[in-house]
């Protein structure tokens, strides 16, 4: 194993990130999901969020009071208080809802069918039987063919088979399930479309993977996370403080009204103090009811914003997690490179001409079905303007085809012969013939070796009047091609501080050469899974993050270990069961998507809470100088908004603190626009937006509110 740190050249210019989007709030949305937010006003549903819990009993307080001493302003606070919580289970519904629709999607594909169980399998014993899928047990054997549907989640154990996802990933084109290697798993649900595979259930009774996805998607089975718990807390500890700094309210109004007993009453304040409904209106307004209602609505978005992308999250935890992450693991082949070397530029000896070369090479990869090949015949049509020509205009040709023994291949046309191949292969074969290879063919293998290239040397052998010549015309240089913009995306990932290792079974030298390339931080050579569990430990043990992919069952204990392992769907059963996210496209470079959603979330919490706390300024000039303006004449000079009047100042605080949680609904949902940057820029923005303008947008807003309501009888 062999770990090496690169510096990464500095980019020429900044590159600004897309910022990840999310899904669009459609209106018809609030107003299907407004049953679901009435329903949650159970006290039983509430409880697991305090600070709404708190408003809810408030409301019911108003309500009372509103009874027993009907009034205009006591019942347009009561009204409103019960709104202010209906909103804020709106917001929750609303998230829950859009999960709940792509949860009848996946219904869809959960088909009711029959299974035709094996026993015996693999003995002279073996039987078929038909069963109810939902009858199936783990370790079952079964057989699918052609048209049928696959009963449950499993291995493919015999046979290949093409199998139609889309019910599960959208994605139309069908995929190849076989058995052994990592391309075994096959999900209950999907349709076989070809051939004949047999099939080991791997799933309990009722937690299939379509169950578990319904689960997670509709919320069912969605727990708080430690951020979650954490926040929830703190938020509890400011309502009891508040409740607190209201109660204390009452003694010191009830002294002021008797020292300045001269002052008139006021549906603010009397001789027994601060009325009941001013009370519950001022701690209602001063607790941090706006994050409160908005919070689990904002972790639900997270995660659909994650599904959106055909990510399964199995825990909330692991989204928190990739937001938190400061290292990633990624595989070389698939994720920072295209998975296949491609012919980069073909390389002519003395005397030889490049199109040459080019010519020889394309002849003699024509019947080349391989990636490698297909790249030769293309890069000599597109740089040397050659025609790839068919097979069928050249009847006397005879292709030979690539072996493990000769380790070349080439083409056989009348008196010519044209080899490509591994250097020493090939360069036998001309001697063979011979032929002397020039000396300039080393220094080029070599060179094109010490770049993490691979060289495939071309030669040709001519029979003619005079005798057989054999020569070496040059040398093709496959090389690993980075996919394109991934140097961008590094660069942003390490202007968010995140450290990005490649992982390759690559030597170190050309490890190296594709590391710089492609502008990774560090990369692992010769890598095993060991390697990469000890690498993750050791990053683990430095108090980092560490998030990777993996599809084997060799990378199952690397999966479980990282705080962030996402899997992917083609792969086995045992990967799947130990990451915590399966990626449904089976795309390794979505990790780095996962990584910024995973900011998002934190972000836009983090922003909202920060929103929250600052519009509680507004509503003290707003509440306070009302409260006891009769009492105290001098108070009026707080009231910097000039309200119409002490119970038009409540009122529009009031209702201002619910019309908020609404126009926040789609930010919540949507979240908060991410573009990759540090921390302290990020929180510098964040605090000039969500902190100013939580201060300057509750004023403005409380002042437009008073300009309307205080045409309301018995307002002012």
């Amino acid at each position: 194993m062999t770990v090496t740190t690169v510096t990464p050249e500095a980019p020429v210019a900044a590159q600004r990130g897309k910022p990840v989007g999310g899904g669009l709030l459609d209106p018809k949305q609030l107003w299907k999901s407004l049953p679901d937010a009435v329903r949650k006003l159970d006290p039983r549903t509430l409880w697991r969020n305090p600070v709404m819990l708190i408003v809810e009993i408030g409301a019911v307080f108003t309500t009372v009071l509103a009874i027993t001493d009907p009034s205009v302003f006591g019942w347009l606070i009561t009204v409103w208080l019960w709104l202010t919580v209906v909103f804020a289970n709106l917001a929750e519904a609303v998230a829950e809802g859009r999960g709940k629709a792509q949860a009848a999607t996946l219904r869809k594909a959960k088909q009711e069918t029959v299974a035709r169980r094996l026993t015996g399998w693999g003995t002279d014993a073996e039987r078929e039987e038909r069963v109810d899928a939902v009858d199936l047990r783990q370790g079952d054997i079964v057989v699918v063919e052609a048209g049928q549907i696959i009963p449950g989640d499993g291995d493919v154990v015999e046979g290949i088979a093409s199998v139609d996802e889309s019910a599960i990933t959208g994605e139309s084109a069908p995929v190849i399930r076989e058995s052994g290697g990592d391309r075994s798993a096959v999900t209950g649900g999907t349709k076989v479309l070809s051939d004949r595979i047999v099939v080991k259930i791997t799933q309990k009774p009722g937690e299939s993977f379509i169950d578990r996805m319904i689960a997670l998607v509709e919320g069912a089975n969605r727990q708080k996370t430690p951020n979650e718990i954490a926040l929830n807390i703190l938020l509890a500890a400011l309502t009891i403080i508040f409740l607190l700094s209201v109660v204390t309210l009452q003694p010191m109004a009830i002294f002021a009204k008797g020292f300045q007993a001269a002052a008139p009453d006021t549906q603010a304040i009397n001789a027994d103090g601060v009325t009941g409904i001013v009370l519950a209106s001022l701690l209602v307004c001063l607790i941090p009811t706006t994050i409160g209602a908005l919070l689990s609505a904002i972790g639900i978005a997270g995660m659909d914003r994650l599904v959106q992308r055909n990510v399964l999250a199995l825990s909330g935890r692991a989204v928190e997690a990739a937001g938190d992450v400061n290292t990633l693991l990624l595989d070389k082949t698939g994720t920072i490179t295209l998975g296949n070397r491609q012919a980069s530029e073909f390389l002519p000896v003395d005397g030889v001409t490049p199109e040459q070369v080019a010519d020889a090479a394309q002849l003699s990869s024509l019947a080349d079905e391989t990636p490698e090949g297909r790249s030769i015949v293309v890069l000599a049509k597109t740089g040397y303007g050659l025609r790839a020509r068919d097979e069928g205009v050249m009847p006397h040709a005879h292709f030979v085809p690539f072996t493990a023994q000769t380790r070349m291949s080439g083409v056989d046309i009348d008196d010519r012969q044209i080899r490509k191949g591994a250097a020493a292969a090939v360069m036998k074969w001309v001697r063979d013939n011979g032929g002397h290879p020039t000396d300039e063919v080393g220094p080029i293998v070599d060179g094109i070796s010490a770049t993490g290239g691979t060289p495939l040397v071309v030669a040709e052998c001519v029979t003619g009047p005079s005798g057989t010549t054999a020569r070496t015309l040059g040398v093709i240089h496959l090389k690993d091609v980075v996919k394109a913009g991934m140097r961008e995306r590094f660069d942003e990932m390490r202007r968010m501080g995140i450290r990005t290792v490649m992982i390759t079974g690559d030597n170190p030298l050309t490890a190296k050469a594709i590391a710089d390339e492609a502008g990774v931080d560090d990369f692992l050579a010769e890598a095993k899974p060991e390697d990469k569990m000890a690498l993750i430990k050791k990053e683990q043990e430095g108090g980092r993050l560490v998030a990777m992919t993996g599809d084997g069952t060799n990378d199952a204990p690397a999966l479980a270990q990282a705080d962030v392992g996402v899997a992917m769907n083609t792969g086995t059963s045992a990967a799947k069961e130990a990451g915590n996210m399966v990626d449904l496209d089976s795309d390794p470079t979505k990790l780095i998507e996962i990584v910024e959603i995973g900011k998002q979330l934190l972000i836009t919490r983090g922003a909202l809470t920060t929103f929250s706390i600052a519009n509680d300024i507004a509503k003290y000039f707003a509440i306070i100088p009302a409260m006891f303006a009769a009492v105290y004449p001098s108070l009026d000079r707080l009231n910097v908004m000039r309200l119409d009047s002490p119970t038009s100042a409540i009122l529009s605080a009031v209702i201002f603190n619910a019309l908020v949680i609404i126009a926040l609904i789609p930010l919540a949902l949507r979240g908060v626009r991410y573009r990759p940057s540090s921390a302290s820029k990020l929180l510098t923005r964040n605090l000039w937006i969500y902190g100013l303008g939580g201060v300057v947008v509750p004023f403005v807003g409380i002042k437009l509110i008073d300009l309307l309501i205080q045409f309301i009888p018995g307002i002012s």
